[in-house]
């Protein structure tokens, strides 16, 4: 039997601090692959750099002129985590029979790769990697983020609980996902989008090795509102709720105000005015604001720009060729 050739793909950016230890663990976990005959010895490792300002990519070039199982793409600018790995993903897909994506934090523990290439051997398209437990998350960070996959469940979105970007996909579950053509990407929402026979792989999540979180609070909340408005239009049948709710109300309280001045002949207070007033004030520039957003996702995607542009690719033309080759005699 042929033994599949497998990609790990890596974005990074400004990961120098972290850099030497991730190629390090992931190149020796390639190696045993290859060596306990799992993989293909024409197996690679992948990393994209994200427009990173530090010495990023001076280290991924001498991690390539020093080792021939590691490929580099250079990004001309920070286009984002996201667009980063899709970077990588569509390069991979294109000499790999399967391809893991894997932050280069060293968070995600890299020991479960193996398993994750032996549920894919077992005939499985997609391995999630799950995370068993969020312990090492502060309170706020851990209640957000469950409050975050409850909201995404109420939504009807299929998402896979404590699941990053750290999975498997085969060849085929890739050529599907990128099908996918939109220019906001969260890709943890489109992948369950693609179907095929899926499974899961628990792990402890780690600290961070070295450097600082790419993901601060005001990031999270951007990526959070990114992936519900790119994937439901709920939000926008809440306001029509919202607006039908707040007539009612309008309506009860347009109600009290005439018994008042017929029955009582008071005349109304102050603060009702004032609280309706902000009351529907508020309602109406949240609801500008969420049709806004919608509209402006709407503007991005019909203009059609590209996810990414490549400055610079580090690739051994050895490999494509050897690939090439295997697909002419099979």
């Amino acid at each position: 039997m042929k033994l599949p050739i497998l990609t790990i793909v890596v974005p990074c950016y400004n990961e120098e601090e972290v850099f030497e230890e991730t190629y390090k663990q992931l190149k020796e976990i390639l190696r045993d692959l290859i060596d306990e005959k799992y993989v293909s010895n024409t197996s690679k490792l992948l990393f994209v750099n994200d427009g990173s300002k530090d010495s990023t990519w001076e280290k991924i070039t001498q991690a390539y002129l020093q080792d021939d199982s590691v490929h580099g793409i250079k990004l001309a600018r920070n286009f984002g985590h996201q667009k980063a790995l899709l970077a990588g993903l569509e390069d991979a897909v294109t000499y790999s029979d399967c391809v893991i994506s894997i932050d280069a934090d060293l968070q995600d523990d890299v020991q479960v790769i193996k398993e994750f290439v032996i549920k894919y051997l077992e005939g499985y398209d997609v391995v999630y990697g799950v995370r068993d437990s969020r312990e090492t998350d502060t309170a706020f960070k851990r209640s957000t983020a469950l409050g975050f996959y409850r909201l995404m469940d109420k939504l009807g979105l299929p998402l896979v609980n404590n699941h990053a970007d750290y999975r498997l996909l085969s060849k085929r579950a890739l050529e599907a996902l990128l099908q996918f053509k939109e220019t906001h990407l969260f890709l943890r929402g489109i992948v369950p989008l693609v179907g095929f026979k899926s499974t899961k792989v628990y792990y402890d999540r780690k600290e961070r090795l070295a450097g600082e979180s790419k993901y601060p609070l005001k990031k999270m909340l951007s990526f959070a509102f990114d992936g519900i408005t790119s994937f439901s239009i709920k939000p926008i049948r809440l306001i029509t709720v919202l607006g039908f709710s707040a007539s009612f109300i309008s309506l009860l309280a347009a109600i009290y105000v005439l018994y008042q001045k017929f029955a009582t002949d008071t005349v109304s207070g102050w603060a009702s005015v004032m609280i309706s007033i902000w009351f529907i004030g508020g309602l109406l520039l949240m609801s500008i604001g969420l049709i806004g957003e919608y509209i402006g996702k709407i503007y991005e995607e019909v203009k059609q720009r590209p996810r990414y542009i490549v400055e610079e690719s580090l690739f051994h033309e050895s490999k494509v060729d050897q690939y090439m080759k295997q697909k002419v005699f099979e």
